[in-house]
């Protein structure tokens, strides 16, 4: 907690550099919450994870609990999980088939999948003369202010005004683009399980992470040396090594002067974009075989420019960072000030070759699984992190590498100069947007 309050939040925020009770502060936490996550728009999930009416999957959205639901107009809609009766959530479970109504645990209450009220048990009787009733819209379950999908993903907000979405995510919309464009069918599906971590640490430090170009050749240089060397004595064995080495590998061989020539591209709202990826497109029988899918798909020319977008990372803030060329992607649910849930999707290409669905799988088992050495690798410092900010060690947090060298753009982007990929431009970038959405600037 701050020892001496400072009323203006916009002080927390130098150009350069962060006050540490942005990470640290309860009541910081709190207008967070009420300020950007329960306003601005939110992933809640993908039009595939309820594929039949009365499909649900719960959500959260800040402090709320939310249901994801496919109604029986095909509709997908966003609602409070909470009965308007006596408060009892609706759905307990994660996710499920509501079947034709929901129907609430405690009273019996029922409701249609668009939250309107069915029925109330002995409503004439019990009810006649009061305000309760089919026509009074309090007796429905609430709805998100404004549910929008972009290319199947579905997006909410809570608050009834502000941008749209397509106009929120501006060109962080390629993290959807690529990703689906991706696939022969234009499409992509959720793979069902999803990985569930819970970090001790503040939201924001893991968002920081995702472009932090510098900590890749230190934080997982142990175990993409160990992978590299297994590499090497598998290919003089055998003459070749599994692709799946090369996903490890490559935090040891890409070092930081290879991460430098990489950039990124910083946008508002917060959004940032790194290119490059660790080339992942090899010219082995599996690659050759989706190419060939992809022509008859869309043609060689189309082809080229599909599988030539050069990203590896998208974050869309406040909670989403996505890895289009490998099809996943990280939504980031704070639960507490020191305490955030990471959910980690993974979808498959409709209409691409087994093969192709395997590796990316790989990648998503041995990067971004909560057993992995990179994630443990991670989660550690995040941890570490947050309790030395907890500390009186110091009071700022510096964003300082390459500070002053960023290349402003039309629009309100900004690049990171020449040969400056792990330029700390994204944190600043995404402090300056926490600074406007804190000060009522959505």
């Amino acid at each position: 907690m701050l020892q001496e309050r400072i009323a203006d939040l916009a002080k927390f925020v130098e150009p350069d550099r962060v006050r540490k009770e942005v990470y640290t502060d309860p009541q910081i936490f709190e207008q967070e919450m009420a300020r950007i996550h329960e306003k601005v728009w939110i992933y809640c999930g993908h039009e595939s994870q309820v594929p039949k009416p009365g499909d649900y999957y719960t959500v959260q959205i800040g402090r709320q609990p939310m249901i994801l639901v496919r109604g029986k107009d095909r509709k997908v809609h966003v609602l409070y999980n909470r009965c308007p009766h006596r408060g009892n959530m609706i759905c307990g479970d994660r996710s499920g088939n509501t079947g034709e109504f929901f129907r609430c645990s405690y009273h019996a209450w029922t409701f249609q999948h668009d939250g309107k009220l069915k029925n109330i048990p002995m409503m004439e009787s019990g009810y006649q003369g009061t305000r309760f009733g089919r026509d009074n819209p309090d007796c429905n379950i609430k709805n998100a202010a404004r549910v929008e999908s972009y290319r199947g993903f579905v997006f909410a907000s809570l608050a009834a005004d502000g941008p749209t979405l397509k106009e929120f995510l501006g060109e962080s919309r390629i993290a959807f683009d690529d990703m689906c464009d991706r696939a022969p069918e234009g499409e992509v599906e959720i793979v069902p399980n999803c990985f569930r971590v819970i970090q001790h640490s503040n939201w924001k430090i893991f968002l920081e992470n995702q472009l932090d170009a510098l900590h890749p050749s230190v934080v997982h240089q142990s175990t993409g040396r160990a992978a590299h060397e297994v590499e090497k004595d598998i290919a003089k064995k055998t003459g070749k090594a599994p692709l799946s080495y090369h996903m490890l590998s490559a935090f040891a061989t890409v070092t930081i002067d290879k991460w430098d020539n990489f950039q990124t591209l910083n946008y508002p709202h917060g959004h940032c974009i790194l290119t490059g990826y660790m080339g992942l497109r090899p010219k082995d029988p599996d690659t050759l075989a989706y190419e060939k899918v992809m022509h008859k798909a869309y043609g060689k020319k189309r082809t080229e420019e599909i599988l030539g977008v050069n990203i590896h990372h998208v974050l869309i803030y406040p909670g989403l960072s996505v890895q289009s060329p490998l099809q996943q992607l990280r939504a980031v649910r704070p639960l507490g000030v020191d305490k955030t849930l990471t959910e980690i999707w993974h979808f498959r290409l409709k209409g691409a070759p087994e093969p192709i669905y395997r590796r990316s799988l790989a990648y998503y088992n041995l990067v971004n699984s909560p057993a992995t050495l990179i994630n443990a690798d991670d989660l550690e410092n995040f941890w570490k992190c947050h309790q030395g900010l907890s500390s009186d060690g110091g009071d700022w947090v510096s964003f300082a590498r390459f500070h002053g060298r960023d290349i402003e753009k039309p629009g309100g982007m900004v690049e990171t100069g020449p040969n400056m990929g792990t330029s700390e431009a994204p944190m600043r970038n995404q402090m300056k947007a926490w600074a406007q959405f804190m000060g009522g600037n959505r």
